[in-house]
């Protein structure tokens, strides 16, 4: 418990702690306060005790009457003794008084203290206050022995003529006791003020910093490999649940690209796998080939042509395979055709010769609405054509087998079936009839070299058309197979075109 206590006490004082550098930077900016209100203070008491001090000298002098003056400055030789009765009523023991007259002379009227000297302005100064305005002034000057004294001049009229200067000077030590009096109890109070702010800062701004600890943890726990982990979105601080909810936001796509780059990684190591397979199978065979005519069998021309044939056959394979992945690679990467505005049905009727040869003895029929206009490649159509009529050969009888070729309206575009009565494909096939590498039946699919491209390439073709494919089958009595294309789809500005209609809706 004790060093647990010791831990968070460490903690909490490192300089590079939150809280530590908020608790000292508050401290500071409270100390640099007080600072500052104690300086200003400082000078505004001492102004206020060094006029007030002159008000009440100026009250004393005020006191006696004016005409009292002149004879005390007259009948008075200079530093002669005055009377001590006078003296103590109306003024300080620390105090002196003087009577300058009109003609600049300086009379002593009170001696100055036994360790203080006299204070004598200059005649300048004197005349200054002579001709001045009869109101008091004050100084703060230093004596012939160096000790600070305040001296209070007030000129004295009588009968509307001026007719001295009255002087009295007072030492400013007493009034710097109570200033430094003062200024102690304030520093002494700045003092407890600043240890009771520490003691009582110390809970709150453990509890304000309270949501940012368990940040801290729930990040800890995140970064140690659990990202299904969240911070708090409410914890009634603004700033921390705006941050809560970037990171929360943050940490989503995060996961969502963490799953997306490891199903990436998953297709690709299938893709690979299947594509290995696929090509491994047709070079065993050739290799097998050429090691027979290797043994001999090139002499035998029966032998010869039938190992010639067969290589032949499975190079074809593997140049088609090829093509289908080069092609396939070429649509993930940059997924976009040259969309023009033409007729299918024009464009199926030219390649009618060359389905009837694909299809053999099989009968093969058209039903082609006239004018179908849509925005297509024409090259990437044929192709989806002859996907889709080459899947229909291969998944019927040779002598009994039918095709239909149909090309209509269909929803503002224009629908391609091709329906065929071959075996049809069970319901559990149907999912997964359009992934790369996916065959039903893979010794028939071998024999005619299919390698479950085709409807995966036939597919990506009619998405970059914006288009969409979809099968309807049934066991042991055929399947359709409809791509539907956008009658006004135009490829890279499909956003644009989209607009209106957005607005529409």
């Amino acid at each position: 418990m004790k060093q647990k206590a010791i831990g968070s006490i460490t903690r909490f004082i490192a300089p590079r702690s939150l809280r530590y550098q908020l608790l000292s930077r508050s401290l500071l900016i409270l100390a640099c306060l007080l600072l500052l209100i104690g300086f200003f203070q400082y000078l505004y008491m001492k102004q206020f005790i060094y006029k007030n001090k002159a008000e009440s000298i100026h009250s004393q002098i005020m006191s006696i009457p004016r005409e009292a003056w002149p004879m005390m400055g007259g009948n008075n030789n200079q530093g002669a003794r005055r009377d001590p009765p006078m003296r103590l009523m109306f003024f300080s023991p620390d105090s002196s008084v003087a009577f300058i007259d009109t003609e600049g002379k300086y009379t002593l009227i009170v001696e100055p203290p036994d360790s203080g000297a006299s204070v004598q302005l200059s005649q300048e100064e004197y005349e200054n206050a002579l001709q001045g305005k009869p109101d008091f002034r004050y100084l703060i000057v230093k004596g012939a022995d160096g000790v600070e004294q305040l001296v209070v001049l007030q000129q004295i009229n009588s009968r509307g003529k001026t007719t001295g200067l009255v002087q009295v000077s007072s030492w400013t030590a007493p009034m710097k006791e109570v200033l430094l009096g003062q200024l102690l109890t304030f520093i002494a109070l700045a003092t407890i003020a600043l240890v009771f702010g520490l003691f009582t800062f110390l809970p709150v701004l453990k509890r304000t910093l309270v949501p940012l600890s368990k940040m801290v943890g729930t990040v800890e726990r995140i970064d140690a490999g659990n990202l299904d982990e969240r911070l708090p979105e409410r914890q009634n601080q603004l700033e921390i649940d705006k941050l809560s909810l970037s990171f929360n936001h943050m940490l989503e796509r995060l996961e969502a690209s963490f799953e997306a780059e490891k199903e990436a990684k998953e297709r690709m190591r299938r893709f690979i796998a299947d594509a290995s397979h696929e090509l491994r199978t047709p070079l065993t065979s050739i290799h097998g080939f050429l090691e027979i005519l290797l043994r001999g069998a090139a002499s035998q021309p029966d032998q010869l042509h039938k190992a010639l044939s067969s290589m032949y056959s499975e190079s074809e394979r593997i140049n088609k395979l090829v093509q289908d992945l080069l092609l396939l690679a070429r649509l993930d990467r940059s997924p976009t055709v040259q969309l023009e505005e033409g007729e299918l049905d024009l464009v199926i009727q030219s390649m009618e010769p060359q389905l009837r040869l694909l299809a053999g003895e099989r009968s093969v029929g058209f039903k082609l609405e006239p004018h179908m206009t849509c925005m297509f490649d024409q090259d990437k159509m044929k192709q989806v054509v002859l996907n889709l009529f080459h899947n229909a050969v291969q998944h019927t009888n040779p002598a009994t087998g039918h095709i239909d070729v149909e090309l209509g309206r269909v929803r503002g575009g224009v629908e391609l079936t091709v329906r065929d009565n071959g075996s049809g494909i069970p319901e559990e096939h149907l999912p997964h009839l359009f992934d790369r590498f996916y065959r039903i039946d893979t010794s028939r699919a071998r024999r005619y070299g299919g390698a479950g491209l085709g409807l995966s390439i036939t597919k990506t073709i009619a998405e970059i058309h914006g288009g969409t494919i979809d099968v309807e089958s049934e066991v042991g009595r055929g399947s359709a197979f409809r791509i539907w294309i956008p009658e006004h789809y135009e490829g890279q500005e499909e956003e644009r075109a989209k607009e209106p209609e957005d607005g529409r809706a």
